[in-house]
């Protein structure tokens, strides 16, 4: 069971007002940029060339929509600070000059391969990298290192023939994005409230009969209807199929007895969720119960652990080891007793994991993540899942998180808690 400690809830509604502050835009991208540009001076680059849509979005506030996340034909180049403003390469450059007219001239066409479908030989990546040349030439750049999130190889080898020393950028982007801001916790605060909503129509929801995908369908229904612009999964498991954990939903009809867990993942203006919940159809065995209150106890034990100055390493430390709740190590058990930065990526700084000791990073105020665990019931009947996601503080941590996680939730049968 959950011991008693600070929620946060999201402070604003969604909608622009003008009798009430809300989020406020303008400040979260003009912060975002500074703060990437920092990280990119302090680690000793010139700039930083981001293919990542994420990225993208937290150096330029921009968005294109989802259909061309895996395209690799959007990019930023970003420079150091006092270096210049970033210059942004997107599909639709005069629908760009209209939305974004913070980037004012800085924005032009893509040169991309399209991750290989453009014909090999072709030389598309050559026009490209003389592109980047040339505006690192603008910038004062080119003699710099310019570090690279994520790229096609032939384009990587194009920039290194134009001369460009081509190193890693995205452990820069990575340090800007640690610590988030005031807006982009409250943007992570209103999409977690967005699930919050969707799990309770989800309780109502599960009964004997009614199929994972069914409930599926109710919360992309329910996440879209709330201003969700993408949900990248519901990871929906139950019954045995949770034990061991199959990391994906299926079509299994619910039946009374199923423990029933799901993790839904949405986007809310970029800012993501990750957040499990556990129910049960009908009333828990002993097993069942057990399961759900060791999980638990594993969740508390590692909220218990957070504050600033601790390492990952304590905080990983208080979760048992891999062979201790039915794993064969901890490769194989990954991803069940986990912790993970989030913000406009699913996973971002810090990761906690038995399976990396020895990492170097400490928890800072102002970190954002979501601690999850796992526990099999013994009797093999179906598993608990377990996350929360908090926001470190002087003095701990906040959940954000709000849905009731204190106990298994009975679903679906007459007598239950929720029918």
């Amino acid at each position: 069971m959950h011991y008693n400690r600070p929620h946060a809830t999201a402070t604003w509604g969604t909608m622009g007002k003008d009798w009430e502050a809300g989020v406020d835009f303008a400040k979260l991208n003009r912060e975002r940029k500074e703060r990437a540009q920092v990280a990119i001076k302090n680690a000793g680059l010139g700039a930083v060339l981001c293919f990542t849509f994420d990225n993208i979005r937290y150096v330029t506030g921009t968005h294109i929509g989802e259909w061309a996340r895996d395209k690799s034909d959007r990019y930023v180049l970003c420079p150091a600070e006092g270096c210049g403003e970033p210059f942004l390469w997107d599909p639709a450059p005069p629908a760009k000059r209209k939305s974004s007219p913070w980037l004012t001239d800085r924005i032009g066409a893509p040169i991309s391969t399209l991750q290989g479908a453009v014909q090999a030989g072709y030389g598309v990546e050559k026009v490209f990298a003389r592109q980047i040349k040339e505006s690192l030439v603008e910038m004062g750049l080119e003699d710099k290192p310019v570090g690279i999130d994520l790229m096609e190889l032939s384009m990587l080898r194009a920039l290194e023939a134009e001369g460009i020393i081509v190193v890693d950028g995205q452990q820069a982007m990575l340090d800007a994005r640690e610590i988030k801001t005031a807006e982009e916790s409250e943007l992570l605060k209103q999409a977690a409230a967005m699930v919050d909503a969707t799990y309770m129509d989800i309780a109502q929801a599960i009964r004997p009969g009614t199929k994972e995908s069914d409930l599926v369908a109710i919360a992309h229904e329910k996440l879209f209807k709330l201003g969700s612009e993408r949900v990248e999964c519901v990871n929906y498991v139950a019954g045995p199929r949770g034990a061991p954990h199959s990391h994906t939903f299926s079509d299994r009809i619910i039946q009374p007895g199923d423990m029933i867990f799901l993790d839904i993942m949405p986007s809310y203006n970029g800012y993501r969720t990750c957040y499990y919940r556990t129910f049960i159809c009908g009333q828990p065995n002993q097993a069942q119960k057990d399961a759900y209150e060791k999980c638990s106890e594993w969740v508390n034990a590692a909220l218990d652990a957070i504050k600033p100055g601790v390492t990952i390493d304590e905080v990983a430390a208080v979760w048992p080891k891999a062979e201790e709740f039915g794993y064969k190590n901890e490769d194989e058990a990954f991803l069940l007793q986990f912790g993970h930065g989030i913000g406009l990526s699913l996973w971002e700084r810090p990761i906690i994991s038995r399976r990396y000791m020895g990492q170097e990073t400490v928890l800072k105020e102002g970190m954002v993540f979501a601690v999850e665990c796992w526990k099999g019931a013994d009797d093999g009947s179906g598993a608990a899942r377990i996350e929360e996601e908090v926001v470190v503080t002087k003095d701990g941590c906040q959940i954000i998180t709000n849905f009731p996680s204190d106990h298994l939730i009975s679903c679906g049968l007459p007598g239950c808690e929720i029918y």
